[in-house]
């Protein structure tokens, strides 16, 4: 089976209307490309956008669809100004979550999703964790509800360095090649 990559089609205008940017890698600074976007097309796979440049800000995960006016749907004060995209990945999932920063306090490892880390493990707060496998979205309040953060393999030792100041992660979820 051959994997084909995410493609995104940003318009400048809500309803694809004026100016498009054919999209389908990853873009730190759209601005590049056109002045302002405020819908898209998400012609295939799962794409995380973003409110500021160097995929900073509130994030916004997107799948295979029509936004003609995300900015009114998602709550958005301003348009996409970067966006990441999410390969589709096939294989186990596996994440631990830490209490604390630097990997500190309660430690627990995860390989599905988690609606509430506090009735799961007791755990307060998620402030650091190590993702080992597969790609994840962890949200700051149970349920999956709430600001978002992409998180793919990788040591996450310190949100608040991630341009997420007074988060903390409540659920958890993995994303799914049926979500493509």
């Amino acid at each position: 089976m051959q994997l084909v990559s995410p493609q995104i089609i940003f318009y400048e205008d809500r309803n694809f209307q004026g100016r498009s940017y054919d999209c389908n890698s990853d873009c730190a600074d759209l601005s590049s490309y056109m002045s302002r976007c405020h819908s898209c097309r998400v012609e295939r796979g799962c794409v995380m956008v973003y409110d500021r440049t160097n995929y900073m800000g509130n994030q916004y995960f997107m799948r295979r669809g029509e936004y003609a006016d995300y900015m009114s749907m998602m709550g958005m004060s301003d348009g996409i100004r970067s966006c990441r995209m999410i390969p589709m990945y096939r294989g186990s999932y596996r994440m631990r979550i830490y209490e604390r920063e630097n990997f500190g306090g309660q430690m627990y490892e995860m390989m599905d999703d988690c609606d509430n880390i506090m009735d799961r493990y007791r755990m307060s707060s998620c402030m650091s964790c190590h993702v080992m496998d597969g790609h994840w979205l962890m949200y700051e309040h149970p349920h999956y509800r709430g600001r978002m953060m992409y998180m793919r393999p990788g040591e996450y030792r310190n949100f608040m360095n991630m341009g997420m100041s007074n988060m903390r992660f409540m659920s958890m979820r993995r994303i799914m090649d049926s979500y493509y």
